[in-house]
């Protein structure tokens, strides 16, 4: 087993995690963020959704499987 000394100054600064590189490096690869521009087609969708759901026009997930004769 391997022993290391974590200096009082770098703890008492902020908090401290230690994880494994692959693990490091896979978080560090989600990070990266895509812009995303919606367009119009998209803009009227969301609204109609949104009205939708205001007006209480929605399924839930149990129900649309039921419509979709998916087995849960």
């Amino acid at each position: 087993m391997n022993i290391i000394t974590i200096p009082k100054q770098i703890v008492a600064k902020d908090d401290l995690v230690i994880v494994p590189r692959k693990e490091y490096e896979t978080l560090l690869s989600l990070k990266t963020f895509k812009t995303f521009t919606a367009t119009p087609k998209i803009k009227r969708a969301l609204r109609r959704a949104e009205r939708n759901f205001k007006l209480g026009k929605t399924l839930t997930l149990n129900e649309l499987k039921r419509k979709l004769g998916i087995a849960s």
